[in-house]
């Protein structure tokens, strides 16, 4: 598009009407979709997304809103699962986001019967609900992964409880034992360095043997490993390196189930990032109280109590106007601040919002054309 055409669409301010439309959304993608829309001039693909905007409005006040929620673009995360890559679980929770979505979305219409223009799209849509439920099973936040991820992972995480205790008893013995308990700082068990440890006066850091982890800012404090703990601590250390080895081992599984299935997911993505951008248009349309215009591309227009959708509702003037007609051209007269630019730039934008999909803010029967 040419630099003077991007510069009327700013003068006539579609891009607030966009930022409307996006508030509309229920995904990053698609806030980030309806902002990037631009108008088109091809009657037919106008009028198909003005339908589409119709039939998504008839469900919405028959069926309520959809949501469209928990979705991110992660064609870049499948491609590298897809050349052997591990994803992190962030990833793969983005991607069991997709599948829940794309399943709740092909729901939200599966006992309708009624056809629409918006079935392709829906119809499109792979919902995978066993992969969706083994990532969502499996890890628990971006942080946590299930203890029922693996039988393994339970496993190892049981002995790994089993051995905290052990040396927490161990620990406690020494706290607990006149010998040592007046070289403490505080009779506490803590842990630094992964290790479990005992603070200790730094005046007394040699009457405790083992080893110093870690000193207090202050330096008054040294944080003692006893030599009674230590092989316990080192065993307690395998178990969590055989963790972290297992919690690798199951996101590389997960990865290579999710890039079996990277066409299907990065098809059910773009098919919902549509779908939120008509459905936000059919949202918009509602709190404007807009209707679908008639289309043409004769340059027929005939606005029949049109609103500016930028000005206050309460304050608005309708307009209503015809041209291509019996006449091509008008003049528009009146004082300053009589709502000549005001009329002008409705006809404008109203028109742009057309060429985008969106309904208008004027009386039902109204008409507009392409340009």
């Amino acid at each position: 598009m040419s630099e003077l055409y991007e510069k009327s669409l700013g003068k006539l301010e579609l891009d607030q009407v966009l930022q409307l439309l996006a508030e509309c959304a229920g995904s990053e993608g698609g806030k980030e979709a309806c902002l990037s829309l631009r108008p088109s001039s091809d009657l037919e693909e106008v009028e198909l997304m003005l339908n589409q905007t119709t039939a998504a409005s008839d469900l919405c006040t028959r069926k309520g809103n959809p949501v469209f929620g928990d979705v991110t673009d992660c064609s870049a995360s499948l491609e590298r699962a897809d050349r052997g890559g591990s994803l992190q679980s962030v990833e793969l929770l983005r991607i069991a986001g997709i599948l829940r979505c794309a399943r709740n979305i092909k729901g939200y219409v599966a006992e309708d019967d009624k056809a629409t223009v918006l079935d392709a799209l829906f119809q499109a849509l792979s919902p995978n609900k066993y992969l969706e439920d083994k990532i969502f099973g499996a890890i628990l936040s971006e942080e946590e992964i299930a203890d029922n991820a693996s039988p393994e992972l339970s496993d190892i995480r049981r002995h790994k409880r089993i051995q905290a205790g052990k040396i927490r008893d161990s620990l406690q013995k020494v706290i607990s034992s006149p010998a040592y308990s007046k070289f403490l700082r505080e009779p506490i068990i803590t842990i630094r360095q992964g290790r479990y440890v005992v603070p200790v006066k730094s005046e007394c850091k040699n009457d405790v043997p083992g080893l110093v982890h870690d000193v207090s800012a202050t330096g008054s404090t040294y944080f003692v490993e006893p030599m009674s703990a230590v092989n316990a601590n080192n065993a307690l250390r395998e178990l969590e390196l055989k963790e972290k080895k297992e919690i690798e081992r199951i996101l590389a599984e997960l990865s290579s189930e999710a890039a079996a299935y990277r066409e299907a997911i990065d098809l059910d993505y773009r098919m919902l990032v549509q779908l939120d951008v008509i459905f936000a248009k059919a949202k918009l349309a509602y709190r404007m109280r807009a209707w679908a215009p008639i289309m043409n591309d004769q340059g027929r227009v005939e606005l029949r109590n049109a609103r500016h959708p930028l000005i206050d509702p309460k304050t608005v003037v309708p307009i209503s106007l015809r041209l291509g007609t019996d006449f091509d051209t008008m003049i528009i007269t009146g004082p300053n601040t009589g709502g000549k630019t005001v009329t002008l730039k409705t006809v404008g934008l109203l028109t742009l919002m057309a060429e985008c999909g969106l309904h208008v803010p004027a009386g039902d029967g109204s008409v507009l054309s392409t340009f």
